[in-house]
């Protein structure tokens, strides 16, 4: 009469699985109570790699004691009155099972495959091969490791101090205020800009050395392939505005 109770409806029941041949084997899987032996098999098959044919089921309760052996298929899993935290074990009864041997948890015990350096150099390819394709680039933010004192000079060329220009990222208008090396940044060619708005970080000091002068929070000192020379009005406030 209780086991009869136990599968009306649709409930299910949370049950911790073991398996013979798997030590490390142990989730937790919910069940309905309607589900037949054979169903719960088949679900645990997909699951642990036993065959439904291979598979004998032993419920345990809390305690560790058996409580039952689920030999009948056909039988619902509520007739055998499993409960929350009991535990359902998966003996596996076939000697040549792929859960046989532990090699599925211990990897030690697979095979692995190896190639000799010499071999992998002649091979086509290979990540290897496709990192010596890739171009030196600079990494972002390894700026100062650059050891070139004409670092950038070319783009410098047609920079002059009085230019109007616009500096990326965020199409930054200002004008140019100083074009050359800096002794208190990295190597290599530097432009500073005094901006039209105080969107820059400093006022034309960098490290105390002074460079140019302007307004605090609207200089910056950046390299000229961030720099586009035009004719770069200073930006009406109000132009986006609806009239």
């Amino acid at each position: 009469m209780a086991s009869q109770l136990q599968i009306q409806g649709d409930e299910s029941v949370l049950l911790r699985v073991t398996h013979s041949n798997m030590k490390s084997f142990s989730p937790e899987i919910r069940f309905s109570l309607q589900m037949s032996v054979e169903a719960v098999k088949d679900k645990l098959w997909k699951k642990c790699g036993t065959s439904v044919n291979s598979m004998s089921l032993e419920l345990y309760d809390e305690t560790g004691a058996k409580i039952s052996v689920l030999s009948d298929n056909t039988r619902p899993l509520g007739f055998y009155s499993p409960l929350d935290g009991y535990r359902l074990h998966v003996i596996d009864l076939d000697p040549a099972s792929v859960t046989s041997g532990g090699w599925l948890e211990d990897t030690s015990l697979v095979e692995k495959y190896t190639i000799s350096e010499e071999a992998y150099e002649k091979l086509g390819g290979t990540f290897r091969k496709f990192k010596e394709t890739l171009p030196l680039k600079q990494p972002p933010g390894q700026e100062s490791k650059i050891s070139d004192n004409k670092y950038r000079e070319d783009l410098c060329a047609n920079i002059k101090i009085g230019d109007r220009c616009e500096v990326e990222p965020g199409e930054r208008r200002g004008t140019v205020k100083f074009v050359g090396q800096a002794e208190t940044l990295a190597p290599g060619f530097w432009v500073g800009v005094q901006f039209d708005e105080p969107v820059g970080k400093h006022d034309g000091m960098v490290k105390g050395k002074r460079y140019f002068d302007c307004p605090s929070l609207h200089g910056a000192m950046v390299r000229p392939d961030k720099v586009k020379i035009g004719d770069y009005p200073e930006k009406d406030p109000f132009e986006d505005e609806e009239i």
